[in-house]
């Protein structure tokens, strides 16, 4: 089945969030009723998914007419699931000491405040850590578009997940600021990376990035709590162990959710910008309100504050959000650059300096009619068309070029 690749992204990331949502009301079910202990969840979810995963990944390997059963109904690129090469083990290792950081100081607020819920909000500001690195790594620099969409997103988000109970110190904040939100940039940053990866002549699919991801961010995990409880004088680590025993299927059941929230999350990086990405997952606050609802009504958790200005705050954050997203999706333009290069001059210089050109994502020398074709992805289309023209004029060796533009492009669901 065939799907327009802007829907595809958009409908992958939404996926995400939702099956975060329903993810994060069995974790609070959990945490709430079978293990207190918030360090000990942290590793027992990732012991308990090793086998978890390990077993949806084997069952997706399945030959199914041709294709494997996990390319029919979670990721094309899905064939098998197959050992770890040599070039995606410093990836890996990046993006697992990620998720252990942002794990273990995501339970850490919960040992230092009763109510984490007016700091967690500020996990948001993720966001514009994505922002900033892309802007550093990438040749692209975010138009002023890009960036009010951002930061309406970012500040929507912090609105639509604010608390008006629990305490909020400086110790708190520094976790989340130095601690939570570095570690799901690095986590993100270097799936992203992973997905981007050719593997065999084809892109990394997102299974076996997961499945190679819950391995080693065990064994981070293992080792921080290992540290803290020599640090400390705790047993956090064997609790943990105790915990993916006792409960087992509770904890089976997040690992199962996340396992598809992350392969949608993973597919969707491999589509659009890290930060565009974490924006419409942001949503998952959105899809969360119904579930703590639910579960506040069975006396899991502290009942939903139901005060006239929390909700009007709560309303106004989700709205702006929403309105963050979607003009994300108003604004992105691709195009494609068709050039011929005089002859006499070398190819592999004339390639180097349209790579150099801001918005440029791809350059491939052809055979043929014409000698490059450079894809282009920028966020507003005059002012974007106007500079890369610019650029692509002032190299002598071009003899002539056509601009087209993208107007729908599709892929496999």
């Amino acid at each position: 089945m065939k799907i327009r690749r802007k829907y595809l992204f958009y409908v992958l990331a939404f996926t995400a969030a939702i099956i975060s949502a329903f993810n994060s009301g069995i974790d609070a079910t959990v945490s709430s009723l079978f293990v207190q202990d918030g360090w000990a969840l942290a590793f027992a979810t990732f012991a308990v998914g090793i086998p978890v995963t390990l077993v949806l990944s084997l069952v997706f390997s399945i030959p199914l007419k041709g294709r494997s059963f996990g390319s029919r109904i979670a990721d094309p690129s899905f064939k098998r699931l197959r050992l770890l090469r040599r070039e995606e083990v410093f990836p890996q290792t990046m993006a697992a000491l990620g998720n252990a950081l942002y794990t273990v100081g995501y339970f850490a607020l919960f040992v230092l405040i009763e109510d984490p819920s007016v700091v967690l909000p500020f996990t948001q500001v993720v966001i514009l850590y994505l922002v900033t690195i892309e802007a550093i790594n990438d040749k692209d620099m975010p138009t002023l578009s890009e960036i009010q969409s951002i930061l309406i997103v970012t500040f929507g988000a912090i609105l639509g997940s604010l608390s008006l109970s629990g305490s909020l110190n400086l110790e708190s904040l520094l976790i989340v600021f130095f601690v939570i939100n570095p570690g799901w940039v690095l986590l993100t940053i270097y799936q992203r990376k992973l997905k981007w990866t050719k593997i065999d002549g084809q892109y990394n699919d997102s299974i076996n990035i997961r499945f190679w991801n819950v391995l080693f961010s065990c064994v981070m995990t293992a080792f921080l709590i290992f540290v803290y409880d020599r640090t400390m004088g705790s047993n956090h680590l064997a609790a943990g162990v105790a915990a993916s025993v006792t409960q087992f299927w509770w904890i089976a059941l997040i690992s199962f959710g996340a396992f598809f929230a992350f392969v949608f999350y993973i597919r969707a990086l491999g589509i659009g910008k890290a930060s565009v990405v974490q924006a419409v997952r942001s949503s998952t606050i959105m899809f969360s309100i119904p579930i703590s609802l639910f579960i506040a009504s069975l006396g899991i958790i502290e009942p939903f504050s139901f005060d006239p200005v929390l909700l009007t705050i709560k309303a106004i954050g989700i709205i702006i959000m929403m309105l963050g997203i979607v003009s994300f999706a108003l604004n992105l333009v691709k195009a494609y650059i068709f050039i011929r290069v005089k002859p006499g001059y070398p190819l592999d210089e004339t390639m180097q300096k349209l790579w150099n050109i801001r918005g440029v994502t791809r350059v491939t020398a052809t055979a043929g009619k014409y000698d490059f074709i450079v894809k282009i992805r920028i966020r507003a289309l005059v002012k974007g068309y106007e500079k890369i023209i610019r650029r692509v004029e002032d190299i002598k060796a071009i003899d002539s070029y056509k601009w087209e533009s993208v107007l729908k492009e599709w892929e496999d669901i």
